[in-house]
Parts: C-alpha cells; sequence; structure tokens
C-alpha cells in the first residue's frame, strides 16, 4: 500500500513599511494550538482540490483571513514540511488590519479520541511579521518561503 503524500497550497501576503517589509501570518485556532506560539504560525494555506494549485492557494487564503487576495502574484516554489506535506505557495503585496479578518469554521475532535466534536474557527488570529521575527513563529519548514520572497524583493 502507498502513502499518499498531503498537498497544499497558500499565499504569504507582505507589506512594505518604509525600507522594510512584513509578512502576514496565520495562528490555527482551537485548543490544541491555543497555548503554542513559536513554530505554531503559518500561511494561509488549505489542501489542494485536485491539480489547481494558485486556485487553491487564493481560495484558502479567502477562507482563513475573509480577505480576497489580488495578484500579481510571485511564485515561491514549494516546500517540504516535516510530516511529508508539500506546499505550494506564492506571494502578493497587499495590506489589511489583522483585527478584521475573519475565519471560516472547521468541526474537530476535542480531546482527540473522545468522540466530542467542536467548532473552532480554522484561524483565531493574523498578524504582522518583520521577516526575522516571522521565522521564528512559523512552522520551520514554511521559514524557506520567508526567505525566498526576501531574495525575491532584494533582488
Amino acid at each position: 500500500m502507498t502513502r499518499m503524500l498531503k498537498e497544499s497550497a497558500g499565499l504569504l501576503m507582505f507589506r512594505r513599511v518604509g525600507p522594510s517589509m512584513e509578512v502576514l501570518l496565520a495562528h490555527p485556532g482551537g485548543p490544541f494550538w491555543r497555548d503554542k506560539d513559536e513554530g505554531a504560525w503559518t500561511i494561509p494555506k488549505g489542501l489542494l482540490d485536485g491539480q489547481e494549485t494558485l486556485e487553491a492557494a487564493c481560495r484558502e487564503f479567502e477562507e482563513e483571513t475573509g480577505l480576497q487576495p489580488h495578484g500579481p502574484f510571485i511564485e515561491l516554489g514549494f516546500i517540504t514540511q516535516k510530516a511529508g506535506k508539500i506546499v505550494h505557495a506564492w506571494a502578493w503585496e497587499g495590506d489589511a488590519d489583522p483585527a478584521t479578518m475573519t475565519s471560516n469554521v472547521v468541526k474537530t475532535e476535542w480531546p482527540k479520541g473522545s468522540q466530542k466534536w467542536i467548532t473552532v474557527p480554522e484561524v483565531d488570529r493574523c498578524e504582522w511579521f518583520a521577516p526575522q521575527d516571522a521565522k521564528r513563529k512559523i512552522n520551520s519548514a514554511q521559514a524557506e518561503l520567508i526567505d525566498r520572497l526576501v531574495d525575491l524583493l532584494d533582488g
């Protein structure tokens, strides 16, 4: 039996603040993530439906932030997370107040194995970070996406 690798697609929104740049990260919702910070944040992303990638990235960004992304999009390639999930990513320049962002909700079993289901926001908050701070907050494999964006913008 072969194991199917999961693939996701997401967007890394950035904004210019004077001579520097910030990126928008999302913090997962629900009780499992409540007290986790460094290494827990992510780019807004979600599982692929079929073969589309950029379309899925845009759909997932909108579901998790309430914002409709618009191009131009900068391709950042893909990374492989520790558990083997492949994440395809693009960046786009935009600006928004994280306090106004809204996320879709998901049902999750909590506690795990209890057969009790709760409804939680998929993302409980978003925040702007300078690249170095973002790299400490984000899932370690996704930090490479921030480095790629910085290199492309500096290049």
